[in-house]
């Protein structure tokens, strides 16, 4: 009995050594395997051309005076920004694309109505492709106007016992510009010089495009060219006019003629931009245009500057200082201190300064 005893503890003990060795054995088996096995790759992520970002600005301003000796007004006053970026750069390949939006209101105590202190509409898209160090082919696109109408308040005249009422206001007022009137557009091919990373030099020997006026009264102010109309043309259109501007016959101005609503422009234009980071909290841009126009007195040059300071006080706030600097041969400024020697305006420098606090955020999306 003890062998039997014996003989069974014997076998189990030598099937439960063999069981383990062979389950050791395929463990390690199946981990080599694991180890041999080819790795699965990664997916590469796909790469991103595009830089893209949107600066939003809010500004507001106000001014309260109560018994207050100097003099002045009560005013309120809320302005709005928008500048949006989107840049694509490939290889030798580049283009850039540039949208800025501009709107505000302002209401003073000295007028009864709220007018309209900024308003603009500007877009830039910029193709280059590299021709040698620093220099790229180009070709260039713009495009500027405004949303709504501006206009320029005369003092309504009354018998000095009262303040003008709201409609006399609007009865006096002078429409100065308007949406689409003026707009303009233009195309330009030629060379990109990029001496640094802060400035670019576009230089566009062939450039074409058109200066735009939709609203026919301010059409005289811009120098658009008049249309000589005959036959029933002329008969329709002057029963419009007789009808619609009857200021206007009084005037002499418009029977049988008529101010075409765009003029086409071919030249050259050279603009400048600069762009200064000084540091984490200030920066500065700039952006210089000469344009000559071949086709009419090309001695005398469009200009345009633009200079934009933005100091970051906080995460969200800024103060922003803005100068936009315009000559134009083309248009006339009405001024009322001369309005009976130049009825018709007469060519100016014109300026334009702003400076504002607010509230500013970001959104963008950065390059992998």
């Amino acid at each position: 009995m003890k062998k039997i005893v014996v003989l069974v503890v014997a076998l189990s003990v030598g099937l439960f050594a063999y069981a383990q060795d062979d389950a050791q054995k395929a463990a390690a088996d199946a981990a080599k395997a694991i180890a041999e096995a080819p790795q699965a790759a990664s997916p590469k992520s796909k790469p991103n051309y595009w830089n893209d970002y949107i600066l939003t600005k809010l500004d507001f301003g106000q001014t309260s005076l109560t018994n207050w000796a100097a003099g002045g007004y009560n005013s309120t006053s809320l302005k709005s920004f928008v500048d949006a970026n989107a840049n694509y750069a490939k290889g030798d390949m580049a283009w850039n694309n540039r949208l800025q939006l501009d709107y505000g209101f302002i209401y003073s105590d000295d007028k009864p109505f709220i007018q309209k202190s900024d308003d603009r509409i500007y877009f830039e898209s910029k193709w280059g492709y590299k021709a040698a160090k620093n220099l790229n082919y180009s070709a260039r696109f713009s495009f500027k106007s405004q949303f709504s109408n501006s206009y320029t308040y005369p003092v309504p005249k009354t018998d000095g016992s009262r303040d003008p009422l709201k409609s006399e206001w609007m009865a006096a007022r002078l429409l100065k510009s308007g949406l689409m009137s003026p707009a303009y557009t233009d195309l330009g091919f030629g060379i990109d010089w990029l001496p640094s990373k802060w400035l670019s030099v576009n230089v566009a020997p062939l450039t074409g495009g058109f200066v735009i006026v939709h609203n026919e009264c301010l059409r005289p102010t811009y120098s658009m060219s008049l249309r000589n109309l005959t036959g029933q043309e002329k008969i329709d259109y002057d029963a419009a006019v007789a009808k619609t501007y009857a200021n206007a016959i009084e005037k002499g101005e418009a029977i049988g003629q008529y101010y075409r609503g765009a003029k086409f422009e071919f030249g050259a234009k050279v603009t400048a931009d600069a762009k200064i980071q000084v540091n984490d909290n200030f920066k500065y841009s700039t952006q210089f245009v000469l344009f000559s126009d071949y086709l009419d007195h090309p001695e005398n040059l469009r200009v345009n500057w633009d200079n934009r300071f933005d100091w970051k006080l906080a995460k969200y706030f800024t103060m922003t200082i803005t100068t936009n600097m315009i000559y134009d041969d083309k248009v006339y400024i009405v001024q009322d201190k001369d309005v009976d020697k130049y009825p018709n305006g007469r060519r100016r420098i014109q300026f334009k300064e702003s400076l504002s606090f607010g509230f500013a955020y970001t959104i963008s999306s950065k390059k992998k």
